[in-house]
């Protein structure tokens, strides 16, 4: 079974302080509910996801929680990038965050990279 390095696990952790403070202004301070309930389900999913990768029984386990996670940066993605183009939080704010949640994503996809089975590779395995 594979492990998520403690950088992973700390820059997702990191996100998810982020997201929730995120939440908070935009509930307290905007009164925006919806969206920013999403925004806070799939942000602090992510590190959520790579702690259970952590504790994975397999390497296909381990390497669905970092899928799910990664997914789940592409959700935040989504919903911080509508939050900001319906004019709730502002450029500067939503760029931080972007770009942390899309460091998380990047390093998640590498690992992802590493840890799956190519298809092709798989079967060229079968016939050989």
């Amino acid at each position: 079974m594979a492990k998520a390095d403690n950088v992973t696990y700390e820059k997702g952790y990191a996100l998810a302080i982020r997201i929730v403070r995120a939440y908070q202004f935009l509930s307290e301070d905007k009164k925006e509910f919806v969206l920013s309930k999403q925004l806070l389900r799939s942000g602090t999913s992510i590190g959520a996801n790579i702690a259970e990768a952590n504790g994975a029984i397999s390497k296909s386990d381990f390497s669905a929680k970092m899928s799910i996670a990664y997914k789940e940066c592409l959700e935040t993605k989504y919903w911080l990038s509508l939050l900001k183009d319906t004019g709730y939080i502002e450029q500067k704010a939503f760029e931080s965050i972007y770009n942390d949640t899309d460091e998380v994503a990047k390093i998640l996809f590498s690992i992802l990279k590493t840890t799956r089975i190519n298809p092709i590779k798989m079967l060229l395995m079968w016939f050989w």
